[in-house]
């Protein structure tokens, strides 16, 4: 996934360093935004690491994208194979920093990794996100994923409304 033309940013696969940047910003972003606590952060953290440990170029990627004024960091997502589930990807890590919200990065972002597993033989793309992520969860429901569970957890020390989406390719 490329991005160029008119817009302010460009989309590239992840290099050296970027799952620790991707980690760090949803840290904070995620501190800043929602008052979540620094166990999230740790769980994404075991996300990242997981992908980079058992990371397969021919069907996984990480996508980062960039300003191309200054290089700098403007989002990111990760598709992962979900190693529990034959034929299913997992959409991972979704962030797009505030800055560079409204300007279709999130959108983009998420088709790229539809097209990705498409491409490459999946048949159902899944995700979990929180319902407090209203955004989020517009970009997925306008992409064609349907939700099919939500449950309440407190896996990292916050109570939250997990949801898991899914869209059948």
């Amino acid at each position: 996934m490329e991005a160029n033309g008119a817009k302010p940013y460009i989309i590239r696969n992840h290099r050296p360093g970027d799952m620790g940047l991707i980690t760090h910003r949803h840290g904070v972003l995620y501190a800043k935004e929602l008052n979540w606590p620094p166990r999230f952060e740790a769980w994404v953290g075991r996300i990242t690491a997981d992908f980079i440990e058992t990371y397969d170029a021919a069907s996984e990627r990480c996508w980062i994208a960039e300003r191309k004024a200054d290089g700098a960091f403007l989002g990111c997502v990760i598709l992962a194979k979900d190693r529990e589930n034959a034929g299913v990807a997992k959409l991972r890590t979704l962030l797009v920093e505030e800055d560079a919200r409204g300007m279709g990065l999130g959108g983009e972002l998420v088709r790229g990794c539809v097209t990705f597993a498409r491409e490459v033989g999946y048949e159902k793309v899944s995700l979990l996100t929180a319902e407090v992520l209203g955004s989020a969860r517009r970009l997925y429901k306008n992409e064609g994923f349907e939700l099919v569970s939500a449950e309440e957890i407190n896996s990292f020390g916050k109570a939250v409304v997990q949801e898991a989406w899914e869209l059948k390719l």
